[in-house]
């Protein structure tokens, strides 16, 4: 899947100060990543603070983000949960047409073992009508995708890659060794993707920041991928003092400040997340 090759970014889901979606942000945003030169946009990931946006705002995301970017780049689409029959009937019913791929992250609360993780991600790979992209992040989930159930995993048809986010190098390297030719490892951990595309042979990143930074981004992901790392290094320690910020309050509290700050979109979030406090902003805008 060349398509995954570059910056895939992580969109957030602008909302006005009545916290109804404001679509007129969402097409600025839409602009601002495309004009900015990243690949690809990931629509309704955990960055889109999806666990509270409904399936009827959702549903119209997608359908407004298709028309608005009306083939200029590839759009890929966030569809998970912890119960594994509720997801697969929305691969059925979600309109999928002109998505290139599901990303799928892994179930949260239920902890399953990696048998349980491997039955869970088959289901899904044999109900999807597109490619499916892994999405490990313990962090989030409280479980871990092993390197070994990933490997496993990339010997469906239908699965084409992962979001690695585990900030475990050598479990990435381990699927970087003995993945199969044309499985996609991406970084989604921002800060790690040019380590991650040098040693273990990543192709690209899933970005939060590349949202605030996404010429940035995606020139660093690019020199990387090109071999010139003096520059990605470069770029990389220049968006470094930015990059905690994004989490300090959870994410996308720092990035939709970022964004504020920009005059992209609103800073507010969906309790139960909150707008991020008066001397994080302050930070933000002064490192932008």
């Amino acid at each position: 899947m060349n398509i995954l090759h570059g910056t895939g970014v992580a969109l957030v889901t602008p909302f006005a100060a009545d916290f109804s979606i404001d679509y007129a942000a969402w097409h600025r945003l839409l602009d601002h990543c495309i004009e900015g030169g990243v690949e690809y946009l990931v629509i309704n990931g955990t960055t889109g603070e999806s666990p509270t946006v409904t399936a009827p705002e959702r549903a119209e995301l997608l359908r407004t983000a298709k028309a608005h970017v009306a083939g200029r780049v590839p759009i890929m689409y966030g569809i998970g949960g912890n119960d594994t029959a509720a997801v697969a009937e929305q691969l059925r019913v979600v309109d999928l047409q002109d998505v290139f791929a599901v990303l799928s992250a892994s179930p949260a609360y239920n902890k399953p073992s990696q048998a349980g993780l491997l039955a869970h991600y088959q289901h899904l790979a044999d109900a999807s009508p597109v490619p499916l992209v892994l999405y490990n992040v313990p962090g989030r989930t409280s479980s871990n995708l092993s390197a070994d159930t990933t490997l496993r995993l990339a010997r469906h048809p239908n699965i084409v890659g992962i979001k690695e986010a585990s900030g475990n190098l050598e479990q990435c390297l381990t699927i970087g060794a003995l993945k199969p030719a044309g499985f996609a490892l991406l970084s989604g951990d921002d800060m790690m993707t040019p380590a991650l595309i040098a040693a273990a042979g990543a192709v690209g990143a899933i970005s939060v920041l590349a949202n605030a930074s996404p010429r940035r981004f995606s020139d660093m992901t690019r020199a990387a991928l090109a071999g010139d790392f003096a520059l990605a290094r470069r770029l990389l320690f220049e968006l470094l003092p930015l990059n905690p910020l994004m989490y300090e309050e959870s994410n996308p509290v720092g990035v939709k400040a970022a964004l504020a700050a920009l005059g992209v979109c609103d800073a507010a979030v969906r309790l139960p997340l909150i707008e991020a406090t008066p001397g994080l902003q302050d930070r933000i805008q002064k490192l932008l």
